[in-house]
């Protein structure tokens, strides 16, 4: 059994939530690439992006299995989740 379109949206919104940390830690301690950056820093940015990756992909791949279940095509899938989850929250500082 697939996922629901609640679980879809709940899905979304820890996207956004993890995409934010991840330009939340990118404006605190600059680009990933920053030669400035301590290891502590490095690891902090990389594990953000991980956890985002990862739930970026579970999340397509939900979308995609939801849309393939209800005959649905995905981009409206996707469309619908993304306007019931709302706007991404902005970054906090």
């Amino acid at each position: 059994m697939g996922y629901t379109l609640e679980e879809l949206i709940e899905k979304q919104r820890a996207v956004d939530e993890a995409h934010g940390h991840v330009e939340e830690l990118r404006k605190r301690f600059g680009p990933p690439s920053a030669e400035s950056l301590t290891p502590a820093q490095t690891v902090a940015q990389e594990t953000a992006w991980r956890a985002w990756r990862d739930l970026t992909r579970d999340m397509q791949n939900a979308v995609a299995q939801h849309a393939k279940e209800t005959g649905r095509p995905r981009p409206d899938v996707e469309h619908d989740v993304r306007r019931r989850a709302g706007p991404a929250p902005d970054a906090q500082p």
